[in-house]
This record gives structure tokens, sequence and C-alpha cells, in this order.
């Protein structure tokens, strides 16, 4: 999808500094948006992301850094980029993941990780949604998981905050389905739930299974996912950034309060 039908957009992308935040903030640029990222990495890190958005057509791109643990730096976040530009898409996309059993897990990786893959997204989305309701138009779309679906073993918080973040998008769907019209584009709020998606962090796991099992890379994907993912094929990130961008298009007007597996049939099962 090449065409610019959110020029003169803004879109606001946490998490937008590497792996699936950075793909949707790209894409997000390629379809005209000025956008706004919020994330961690070094300074040429960030710079690097800049880059890479500016170059996909973005009308413009700016970092802005909050610790998203703090609903006071958020705030401060969402003053700063609506002074920019009001925000029109809104894309929580920053996750945290700790695994351990239940009776293990420390108590401020907990805290943590409710405080960034949950409350973060409850903070960005009241902040914005009133502005988005006065001018007819807004899209939020929640990075959830699989994992906002069903559950898995020594990943209580990660799951306990998906789980949460759909019930918070659908709560939102419902306040504000109303807001808006088809001629405005409306207020919609979604959650994307990927399942095993292609990034630097999953390479080592890969890397693992070829070594151990002395099998090639495709082989050990497909291994690496028989247990969970019948297709046995790893989604890209810009294959989850076109289903966000696809959100965002007058068309889907009246898709919300929706949580779209993109888990090659993990959830079917």
């Amino acid at each position: 999808m090449s065409d610019s039908f959110l020029n003169k957009r803004t879109a606001l992308v946490t998490g937008g500094t590497s792996g699936i935040g950075l793909a949707i903030a790209s894409a997000l640029g390629a379809a005209g948006a000025r956008v706004a990222i919020n994330g961690l990495g070094t300074p040429e890190q960030i710079d690097t992301a800049i880059s890479k958005i500016n170059k996909s057509g973005a009308a413009e791109a700016r970092y802005y850094d909050a610790d998203l643990r703090d609903a006071i730096a958020i705030e401060a976040m969402l003053q700063e980029v609506n002074a920019w530009s009001p925000v029109d898409v809104l894309v929580n996309c920053a996750g945290v993941q700790h695994t351990a059993p239940i009776a293990e897990m420390p108590v401020e990786r907990w805290d943590a990780l409710i405080a960034i893959n949950l409350s973060a997204a409850f903070h960005t989305l009241r902040l914005s949604l009133p502005g988005m309701a006065e001018r007819g138009f807004g899209r939020v779309i929640n990075i959830a998981s699989v994992h906002g679906l069903v559950a898995s073993i020594n990943k209580s918080p990660y799951v306990a905050s998906k789980f949460g973040l759909i019930g918070l998008s659908k709560v939102a769907a419902l306040e504000y389905a109303s807001a808006g019209s088809r001629a405005s584009g409306g207020i919609t709020v979604n959650c994307v739930c990927p399942g095993w998606v292609e990034t630097p962090l999953i390479e080592p796991q890969i890397a693992a299974k070829t070594n151990d099992l002395s099998i090639d890379r495709d082989a050990g994907i497909r291994e690496l996912l028989r247990e969970k993912q019948p297709s046995g094929r790893m989604s890209l990130p810009e294959e989850i950034a076109e289903l966000v961008v696809w959100l965002c298009r007058p068309a889907a007007h009246n898709l919300t309060g929706t949580a779209i597996p993109v888990d090659g049939g993990w959830t079917t099962q």
C-alpha cells in the first residue's frame, strides 16, 4: 500500500525504535503520516530509527523520550506530541517480558510488566481519545499478543497484561464507537495479536534449534513453532505493520473492539 491516505495525520508509536514498532512507524510514514516514536535505544539506534521512518516517506518523524512506567512522564510526552501535532493514530507497541513460575516471579518484574504493557496504554488512551473524538477521527491499535488470547506457563505478568490490554481496548471501543461519522472516519480501537514474529530477538532461538538438530534455518523455524503455530511460518514485522495500516483506512471505520490474531492457527486449535 503506497498511497498517502494518512497525509496531514499524526501517529504516535510506542516501542517504535526497533522490531515490530519500527516497522509500524515506517509503514505509517509510507502512508504519509507525521510519526512520533517513543522507545528504548542508544542515541545512534534512535537516529537510525528516525532516519528509516523519514526515508519511508513520512511527512516528518520525531523521537519523544518518556519512561512508560511513569504516568507523569507519559502525560508530559503526550503534551509535547500534541503541541507538535495532535495524535490521530495511536499505536501502543511497547512491551517487555520476563519468564518465571508465579511463585518465583520477582515482584518488581510483575510491576514493571503491568506498567509498561498495560498501564501505559491506559494513559495514552485516556490522553488521546478525547481529542480524536473532537476531531471525528481516530485510530488506536494496541499490539497485544497471542498471549492475550491463550496462556503459557511461566509468563504470568505478560499474559495478564495482554489479556488486560484486550479488555481495555474493548471498553474504549464501546465508549467511542459513536464518535465521528463515516465521512469523518470515526474512532476505532483494536488489538493485533501476533504469534511468532521474525525479529532479531528470536534469532538466537532459531540458531539454537538449527545447531542442536543439525538442520537448515527453515527447518529450525518449523521445529521451533511445531508445538504452537500450525503454519510453521513466522510473520514478518512488516506484515504486522501492513495490518495496522489497513486498520487506519477509512474503510475500517466499523471495525472496532476486535482482537485480531496473526498466529498461523495457534488460537484456532
